[in-house]
């Protein structure tokens, strides 16, 4: 069976997905920072869950040097965080590490895994916030910039890993019921998750570097 790796998969979105895909029969890596956690989601079938503080680079390479030769068909980066609301150089920039500078640093160290597998896909979970030409509210300017930045950083990634046969797409997963999202969103985990996994399936060397949302309605840089 493939192989998937999802970022972040102790809770919200990324619990759903790892328990969509674990469902489905695939052998699941996923990552989490509590040790509890940890040992929740190695309770469930074809997952295996291992410790990663994406903020911190020598975890990044430590973690990826866990991974051993396995091929992985589908890395998800999921994990991500709000952060501050009003700029604050310090909150600021631990957002950046982790919005933008982690998942592509994720996605360079995982290239040749994902190179050696069978489908060959990388996925961001970013947010239709990161969008300039959507912006008409103003506001979140933190979170704004991190996923306008991730949204920069992954299109050329998917340039760059195009010959390599990789293809990745930029997805935005709704407005989804989770800690981030509050009671008052519009759609559940698993709504958001099926769809986000409907467009990593649909994604391909023809349409790579696509920033979408889970039902696949193309968003504006």
């Amino acid at each position: 069976m493939p192989t998937t790796l999802i970022t972040g998969g102790n809770r919200g979105i990324g619990r759903e997905l790892v328990e969509q895909y674990a469902n489905d029969g695939w052998n699941v890596i996923t990552t989490a920072r509590d040790q509890r956690d940890i040992a929740d989601l190695n309770r469930i079938d074809n997952v295996e869950a291992h410790r990663l503080d994406v903020a911190e680079e020598n975890e990044i390479d430590r973690f990826v040097g866990e991974l051993g030769d396995e091929p992985i068909d589908v890395f998800i980066n999921n994990a991500g965080m709000y952060g501050p609301r009003t700029p604050k150089r310090d909150e600021w920039l631990e957002l950046m590490n982790v919005n933008v500078i982690a998942p592509t640093l994720l996605a360079q160290r995982l290239k040749d895994k994902v190179a050696a597998s069978e489908q060959k896909k990388m996925a961001v979970v970013t947010s239709k916030m990161g969008s300039i030409a959507d912006n008409g509210s103003g506001g979140s300017i933190p979170y704004r910039s991190s996923k306008a930045a991730v949204n920069a950083a992954w299109k050329s990634l998917a340039l760059d890993y195009k010959d390599d046969g990789i293809s990745a797409v930029m997805l935005h997963p709704g407005w989804v019921q989770t800690d981030m999202g509050g009671p008052n969103a519009l759609i559940d985990t698993a709504t958001s998750a099926s769809g986000m996994r409907e467009q990593i399936e649909q994604t391909s060397l023809d349409n790579t570097g696509r920033f979408v949302d889970y039902a696949g309605k193309k968003i504006p840089w």
